[in-house]
């Protein structure tokens, strides 16, 4: 979940805090927010960022932190597309301009995503795609560098690379529009330069937007088809979301709306899902890995009101809870202390 908390994309004291929390919590992954490839992949100026070296050493003490509690961190590498330059929620949302602090958007096609809060974006040319892919291969090298256990390529929520995906957002004519083929080629020349430099042994996750919830649009079929793809270019998981792309969309939103998509691709695509989306009880996401509907439970707004729900699930199914040595004294009868671990 973005904290837009960031200067100049670094990692600060309320990331550690707040990422922190959550392995102290009992999360087993922790995933960092969408860190922007390059400045110009921020959705607002306040975003996360791994597009330079000087971004490492912050991340790497958040990557130790997570580690010394028991938990893997792993970082979302994701651009914004159209739907960057805008205001952070701390500041009414919106466009920020040049002037502003602001910059230029870029997209497949010169299509805003909304008529106002959105700038035009320029379409990207074959230079410009080429220097996106190189962004990601750079990120993922560093944050290998900082430690982390695995990295999600953001394809999801109406970002750059779904923008590529869909056909409502790529008018495209050349090698990146048109069929899916081409529309989901820059996703694979992503997924390629990433696993270029990410290596075998550690994670691979993709998180996509299984449908635009919109006619004509990116739809669960072609989901399917994709995933079966990201597996056979070294993809580890799909995390499946949906939606973004399309301001107006009529979404069916009801808790667990969206796993049935987690359950389909794993089912027909051969690879590992991740559920998300209204996922907030503990008998509700225990079900869905023990039903085989997903490999994973992802816990987003359900971890912002209580970072220690995984200590709360895990004694509400009644499994043994291990607290923070720290906190034992307040923990329930039964429980047990964690020990420090050590990344291996």
């Amino acid at each position: 979940m973005c904290q837009y908390s960031s200067l100049d994309g670094f990692a600060g004291e309320w990331h550690l805090v707040h990422l922190g929390s959550r392995a102290q919590g009992g999360a087993g992954l922790v995933t960092l927010e969408a860190a922007a490839v390059t400045p110009e992949g921020r959705i607002s100026p306040g975003d996360l960022g791994i597009w330079k070296d000087e971004h490492i050493p912050d991340l790497r003490r958040i990557a130790e932190f997570v580690h010394s509690q028991g938990a893997r961190a792993g970082m979302q590498l994701a651009h914004a597309g159209r739907k960057a330059s805008t205001a952070s929620p701390f500041h009414g949302h919106g466009l920020v301009l040049p002037a502003d602090g602001g910059w230029q958007p870029v997209a497949p096609s010169a299509i805003a995503f909304a008529p106002t809060d959105y700038a035009v974006p320029v379409a990207l040319d074959h230079a410009g795609i080429a220097a996106v892919v190189e962004a990601f291969r750079n990120a993922a090298r560093r944050a290998l560098d900082a430690g982390f256990d695995f990295v999600e390529v953001h394809a999801a929520h109406g970002y750059l690379l779904h923008e590529f995906l869909s056909p409502l957002s790529n008018l495209r004519t050349d090698q990146y529009g048109g069929s899916f083929d081409n529309r989901i080629r820059l996703v694979l020349e992503v997924v390629d330069a990433v696993r270029s430099v990410w290596p075998e042994r550690l994670p691979l996750f993709v998180r996509i937007s299984a449908t635009d919830w919109t006619e004509g649009g990116w739809n669960p079929d072609e989901s399917v088809a994709l995933a079966r793809l990201l597996r056979d270019h070294g993809v580890d998981l799909v995390d499946c979301s949906s939606s973004g792309n399309v301001a107006d969309a009529k979404i069916p939103v009801a808790p667990g709306y969206q796993v049935g998509f987690a359950a389909r691709i794993r089912r027909e695509a051969g690879i590992a899902t991740a559920a998300v989306g209204l996922i907030t009880e503990p008998a509700q996401a225990n079900a869905l890995i023990a039903e085989g509907q997903a490999d994973l439970v992802f816990l987003a707004r359900a971890m912002l009101r209580d970072p220690y729900w995984p200590l709360h699930a895990a004694a509400a199914l009644g499994e043994t809870v291990s607290w923070p040595k720290q906190y034992l004294r307040a923990a329930p009868e039964g429980s047990t202390a964690r020990p420090v671990v050590a990344r291996p």
